[in-house]
C-alpha cells in the first residue's frame, strides 16, 4: 500500500521517487526508516538526511551532521550541470558549508538499526566505505521519479568532503545488466591508459551484489573536469582510439559472415519469440544483410553512449564516463552515429526520422576522417539504427519498458530506409 504524503511513515512504502530510492538504498527490512520521527524502541539512530525540498517533492537526500560533506554533495561537479541547476546548488552548497542546512526546516529522514547490528552489515553506504579503506562513509543521493531504465546512485564522501566514489545500483533486470556491463568495461580500460588519444575513464573501485541488486562503485571524476559544449565537434582521434584499443587499423571485412551480423540476427530472433514487433526486426536484419552484406567495414569497440553530456575535459585530456553500453565487434563509426542520433533526439527533441537523417549528415561530414567511404557510411547508418531498436527491445524485455520515442517509430524508419 502506498503511504500518505506526509512525514512520519516509512518512505519505502511510497510510490514516488523517494520511495523508489529508499527501497534501493535501504532495502534491508531490519533498517528503521522514518521522517521526523524518533527511532522505534530498541533502535539507535545511525544517520540523518535532509529531504530537500520536501517529502512530496524530494530531489535530494543530503547527509546531516557533517557540513563539509553536505556542501560537497551539492557542489561536486557543479560545473557539469545546466546553469539554472548549477546556481541553485551553489546557493544550497554555500548554506550547507556553514551548517545552515542542519538547522533548516527540511524534513529529516532518520535511519536506525537495532542494537548490536553492525552498520556495514546492512547499510550500503557503510559496506562500500568498508570496501575502500574502512573509514566512515557519508553518502548523498539524488531523487527523481521512478523509471525502470534509471538507476539510483550514491555519492560517497570522506568526512572532510572529499569525493570517494560514485555508486550505481542495478535494481531490476535491465539496470542490473547495465551496471554489470559497465563494471566489465571499466575493468579493461586501465590497460588502455597509454593509448594515444584514448579518453580517460574513471576506475572501477569495487563491484558487489547487495540485497539482490548489482552495485558498481567507480572513482570520482577529477574535481576540475569540465563538460564539453553540446555543440562540440566529434573527437575523431578519441573515437578511433576507443574503436582500436591501441591496435593498428583492422582490415575491413564484409558485413556478411561477421560476428556483429550474427549477433544482430540472434537478438532479432529472440525478440520475435517474445514480442510481435520482433518479426519486423528479423526482417530488418535480413534487409540489412541483403543491402550491405558485401560492403567491407572495419570492426572494433565502441563506447556505446558517446554524447557530449558523457564527455568532459581535464587538463586538456578527454574524459568519458557511462560505459554501460560498451562492447566489441561493431562497425567502426557507431559512436559517431550515436552522437548524431542522440543530439537530435535528446537535445533538439526531433523525431527519430529526423534523427536518422542527422546520422546520415554527421557521417557524411565526419566519416571520411574515420576511413569510411560512402558505402561504408551507409552501412554504418543503417546497421546503427537496427542496433538501437534491438537495444530498446533488450531493455524492454529486461523490465525497463519501451522507450516510446524509439518504438515503434524506429522500426518504421528502418523499414522505409530498406524500401519495406
Amino acid at each position: 500500500m502506498t503511504a500518505p504524503g506526509g512525514t512520519g511513515a516509512d518512505p519505502r512504502s511510497r510510490a514516488d521517487g523517494l520511495g523508489w530510492v529508499t527501497r534501493a538504498v535501504f532495502g534491508d527490512e531490519r533498517i528503521g526508516l522514518a521522517v521526523d520521527r524518533p527511532p522505534p524502541p530498541g533502535h539507535r539512530a545511525v544517520a540523518r538526511y535532509a529531504v530537500v525540498p520536501s517529502v512530496r517533492r524530494a530531489r535530494f537526500l543530503l547527509p546531516l551532521g557533517a557540513p563539509r560533506v553536505t556542501a560537497a554533495a551539492l557542489l561536486a561537479y557543479n560545473a557539469l550541470r545546466p546553469p539554472a541547476v548549477r546556481a541553485a546548488r551553489a546557493v544550497l552548497g554555500g548554506l550547507a558549508r556553514v551548517g545552515v542546512l542542519d538547522r533548516a526546516p527540511f524534513p529529516t529522514l532518520i535511519v536506525s538499526l537495532p542494537a548490536g547490528l553492525v552498520p556495514a552489515d546492512v547499510l550500503l553506504a557503510q559496506r562500500l566505505a568498508a570496501a575502500l579503506d574502512g573509514g566512515p562513509g557519508y553518502a548523498a543521493c539524488g531523487v527523481r521519479p521512478p523509471d525502470p531504465n534509471h538507476k539510483p546512485t550514491l555519492q560517497l564522501f570522506a568526512a572532510d568532503g572529499r569525493p570517494r566514489g560514485y555508486a550505481k545500483i542495478g535494481w531490476n533486470g535491465a539496470t542490473r545488466a547495465l551496471v554489470t556491463a559497465e563494471a566489465a568495461a571499466l575493468r579493461g580500460l586501465p590497460a588502455l591508459a597509454g593509448v594515444p588519444g584514448h579518453p580517460v575513464a574513471p576506475r572501477l573501485l569495487t563491484e558487489t551484489s547487495w540485497a539482490g541488486q548489482a552495485v558498481a562503485l567507480v572513482e570520482p571524476l577529477p574535481p576540475a573536469v569540465r563538460g564539453l559544449p553540446v555543440g562540440a565537434p566529434p573527437a575523431i582521434p578519441a573515437l578511433l582510439a576507443v574503436a582500436r584499443r591501441g591496435r593498428p587499423p583492422a582490415p575491413p571485412r564484409p558485413l556478411a559472415g561477421s560476428a556483429f551480423l550474427a549477433r544482430l540476427a540472434g537478438t532479432a530472433r529472440r525478440a520475435a519469440a517474445a514480442d510481435p514487433a520482433g518479426a519486423r526486426a528479423v526482417a530488418a536484419v535480413a534487409a540489412l544483410a541483403h543491402r550491405h552484406g558485401d560492403t567491407p567495414v572495419e570492426f572494433g569497440h565502441w563506447h556505446g553512449d558517446w554524447v557530449p553530456w558523457n564527455l568532459g575535459r581535464h587538463h586538456g585530456r578527454l574524459v568519458a564516463w557511462d560505459w554501460e553500453h560498451s562492447g566489441p565487434d561493431v562497425p567502426l563509426g557507431f559512436d559517431l552515429a550515436h552522437d548524431a542520433f542522440q543530439r537530435a533526439v535528446v537535445l533538439r527533441g526531433e523525431p527519430v526520422a529526423a534523427a536518422a537523417r542527422a546520422v546520415d549528415a554527421w557521417l557524411a561530414r565526419h566519416g571520411a576522417a574515420l576511413g569510411l567511404d560512402p558505402a561504408a557510411r551507409r552501412l554504418v547508418a543503417d546497421a546503427y539504427l537496427v542496433e538501437m531498436w534491438l537495444r530498446s527491445w533488450r531493455l524492454a524485455d529486461a523490465g525497463a519498458g519501451w522507450n516510446r520515442t524509439l518504438h515503434p517509430a524506429l522500426l518504421d524508419v528502418v523499414a522505409e530506409r530498406h524500401g519495406g
